[in-house]
């Protein structure tokens, strides 16, 4: 097939999923260990994948059981098996703990079935212990069917036919709590269920001053604890990684005494279940209440969320982390040699790359030694720059010094927001004024955008007035698209009487654009001439320099969302496609990720342009898929995809075209994918890319020597991103040439290599160039420095 080397060939000659050799091969996937959301998304990938490169794919139902008891556990999957999936939490084909699959005679059970259905391709979707028990049967395999073809079960043909298996694990687990990935299949919806309720706890908290503490799962591992305690602002947080130094019970109560002091109403304590002391001693939510009550006499209750973490619907990030994965996986297997080691489909940045299974899971086994044996700095460093980075942007933003243990920077910093507002926004000035403020600067807020700092509505910003703010949608401090361009003077004047020294400003294309005007100018405005940095928030995520803006997950959660809703109201009618307008300008990401999330039928981008033979073929499938069981269609419309092809056109021609056979129904969905809370990812990408930006500040700050230096250097002046892995600060001069500024998108975007997924999965031909994939990469214990993991 031409595609043996993937190493040397690939940067010459693209390598295609449709040509990868799937004919003849047969792959079976199942779930095992404890559910979780998103375990469907990447199921039906792995289906449909395996059926369109011609491959066999077959449902082992309940796990490690499935597959030990065979018969009617183990069928086989067609197209329209996995239909209508997407959106149903845990997993449908069943998960169960296995202790026959424990014993060499219950694993030579398992051989023996997957034998005499010809399934040499395992595709794993669990835990740390249940990719350990697919490594050892790859590892026994060739001995059990040695076994099996003595005792007569199989003919000695078939010990040489299916030779080797191939395996590869994708990791689905709530707790984040595997090695080597940046998140697993789950964790996000899990802290959408986390969000709701504190969201909802908060506000009872409020009317009756009371402290909260609230237990979540995590019995080895406080990601979920770490990351919901930064997605709210939480008074304090108990981890088993990290536990709080000796004397703990003293200072957590004279910190909840001093922030009732600041006349906060409510306190919100966060507890892994797995929480221990450094003696190893477990410390438990009754235990804190208990504490909380006799030391402070404060109204405290205790809330234990349990298994509602794993229930509900699967949130946008973890359908397509799924669906990433599933391709992925199979992709994997169809490269698979007999030499090839088990691997683990990984996610790093927005990148999908493969690690070496028994590295990843030694790694995942070593933190939980270094915790036993109190060796808990090393165990942080082993859960990754990532939860090592959430750790210490916690206790920068949750811990405010006294005052005067705050070496004073002399410098004044400005935040603004600019644009249209964008969930999170709220979110990532809290975190610049706080980590400001921790830095020594005096910090000022600006209102209403740049219309503001022209008029002078700027004002000095404490760490008390930003409490509260993780959570709340829009933007607290007014924004406007205003751009600077016809103030100038009025913003320099303003800059120079309240001695500006830096300036964040967070936003979108309009804050791209401010700040190209303002390095413009700087050669008139000596004002201007002061580090500047711009963090991207807007919906539309068409900001150059970022693979991701705040605010575009909260809009693409709720697109995900009314989708579900929609596609439930055909439920009862059949025969019905639904044409849905989302927002993003002329950036397709809305409408491409959304169709992703949704299992759209066709979406329709700017960025790939289509014409009326377009338009007729999806009117000829969609009439070829009501013939099948799947009676419903779902097609997604960005707002500027074409200034001909309205969705009022869309509509009535797919309403001409399916006479008799189909009925259209239309869905502007409009403004509410601007507003609403903003979603657990947008909150800690707010709070962990502002935090940077002001590290950043600071730094030029100090080098300066003083509040008195010009900084004239485009290095100064820059935007904020994250690309494939990396956090980059981009001078913004530099990404002019990156830029479409007629349409207002960058001119490369990552995730259009995605869309041709879509299009697989929905049952179109399609090239997927899948030239990245098949490099096996070794398992860092630390990542590179400047990473940020989306969450």
């Amino acid at each position: 097939m031409g595609d043996e080397d993937s190493s040397g060939s690939s940067a010459s000659l693209p390598k295609y999923l449709e040509h990868l050799p799937g004919d003849g091969k047969a792959i079976g996937v199942l779930t095992s260990g404890g559910d979780a959301q998103g375990m469907n998304a990447a199921v039906r990938a792995v289906v449909r994948t395996g059926i369109y490169v011609g491959a066999k794919v077959y449902f082992i139902c309940e796990g490690y059981q499935g597959m030990v008891d065979g018969g009617s556990n183990i069928v086989e999957a067609k197209w329209e098996s996995v239909s209508n999936m997407l959106q149903i939490g845990g997993t449908i084909i069943g998960s169960a703990r296995c202790q026959a699959f424990r014993s060499r005679e219950g694993r030579l059970k398992a051989a023996c079935n997957l034998v005499r259905l010809g399934i040499t391709n395992l595709c794993v979707i669990g835990g740390d212990g249940s990719l350990t028990g697919a490594n050892l049967f790859r590892e026994e395999w060739n001995g059990l069917l040695e076994e099996l073809a003595q005792n007569g079960e199989i003919d000695k043909d078939a010990v040489q036919k299916y030779s080797y298996l191939n395996v590869v694990g994708m990791v689905g687990s709530i707790d984040n709590d595997f090695c080597g990935t940046d998140m697993t299949i789950g964790t996000d919806s899990a802290l959408h269920r986390i969000i709701e309720v504190v969201d909802a706890i908060m506000t009872t908290a409020q009317s009756h001053q009371r402290t909260f503490v609230l237990e979540v799962m995590g019995r080895h591992c406080g990601y979920l604890a770490l990351v919901s305690a930064l997605a709210c602002g939480a008074d304090w947080v108990f981890l088993p990684e990290s536990p709080p130094e000796e004397g703990w019970e003293a200072s957590m109560c004279l910190k909840l005494s001093e922030n009732r002091a600041r006349k906060k109403r409510l306190n919100i304590i966060i507890v892994a279940e797995g929480a221990i002391d450094r003696q190893n001693q477990p410390i438990s939510s009754e235990k804190i209440k208990e504490l909380v009550v006799k030391q402070l006499g404060f109204d405290t209750r205790v809330t234990i969320l349990g298994h509602v973490q794993r229930g509900g619907t699967p949130s946008a990030f973890d359908r397509i982390l799924g669906s990433r994965m599933g391709v992925e996986a199979v992709i994997a297997l169809l490269e698979a040699t007999p030499e090839t080691p088990a691997c683990v489909v990984s996610l790093r940045g927005n990148q999908a790359i493969r690690l070496p299974l028994v590295d990843c899971v030694q790694m995942t086994q070593d933190v939980q030694k270094a915790m036993d044996e109190r060796r808990f700095n090393e165990a942080v460093k082993l859960r990754g720059r990532n939860f090592e980075g959430n750790l210490k942007i916690y206790k920068r933003l949750a811990i405010k010094l006294p005052d005067d243990k705050i070496p004073k920077s002399n410098c004044n910093v400005a935040v603004i927001n600019v644009g249209a507002p964008a969930a999170g926004m709220n979110a990532a000035v809290r975190s610049a004024v706080r980590v400001g403020i921790a830095d020594g600067h005096k910090m000022f807020a600006v209102y209403d955008g740049f219309d503001g700092l022209a008029r002078g509505q700027i004002k000095e910003i404490g760490w008390a007035d930003v409490g509260g703010w993780t959570g709340q949608g829009g933007s607290i401090l007014g924004t406007k698209r205003t751009l600077p361009g016809k103030h100038l003077e009025k913003i320099a004047e303003q800059m120079h009487s309240h001695n500006i020294n830096a300036l964040i400003i967070i936003g979108g294309f309009e804050a791209y654009l401010g700040l190209l005007e303002l390095a413009a100018a700087r050669q008139k405005h000596e004002a201007f001439c002061v580090p500047m940095v711009m963090v991207p928030a807007t919906v539309s995520n068409n900001v150059p320099g970022s693979d991701f803006s705040i605010g575009a997950d909260t809009a693409l959660n709720t697109i995900t969302d009314t989708c579900d809703r929609i596609k439930l109201s055909a439920s009862g009618t059949k025969r019905r496609v639904f044409i849905i307008e989302t927002m993003g300008g002329y950036c397709g990401y809305l409408a491409n990720m959304g169709g992703l999330a949704a299992g759209a039928d066709a979406a329709y981008i700017f960025e790939e342009p289509f014409g009326i033979r377009d338009l007729q073929s999806n009117v000829e499938h969609l009439t070829e898929k009501m013939k099948t069981s799947i009676q419903r269609g779902l097609v997604l419309r960005n707002e500027s995809c074409n200034v001909n092809y309205t969705t009022d056109f869309i509509y009535q021609l797919y309403s001409e075209e399916g006479k008799g056979v189909f009925d259209c129904r239309k869905n502007v969905l409009g403004h509410m994918q601007q507003g609403g809370a903003p979603s657990p990812f947008d909150r800690n990408f707010g709070t962990k890319i502002s935090a940077r930006a002001m590290e950043w500040i600071t730094d030029k700050l100090k080098g300066s020597q003083g509040a008195g230096k010009k900084f004239l250097h485009d290095d100064s002046i820059c935007v904020l991103g994250i690309s494939k892995r990396d956090i980059l600060f981009q001078p913004v001069s530099e990404l002019k040439k990156q830029t479409d500024f007629e349409h207002r998108i960058p001119k490369k975007q990552w995730w259009l290599k995605l869309r041709p997924l879509m299009k697989i999965l929905a049952k179109y031909k399609a090239s997927y160039d899948v030239s990245d994939s098949g490099q096996l990469e070794p398992l860092q214990h630390q990542q590179p420095q400047g990473e940020l993991a989306p969450i």
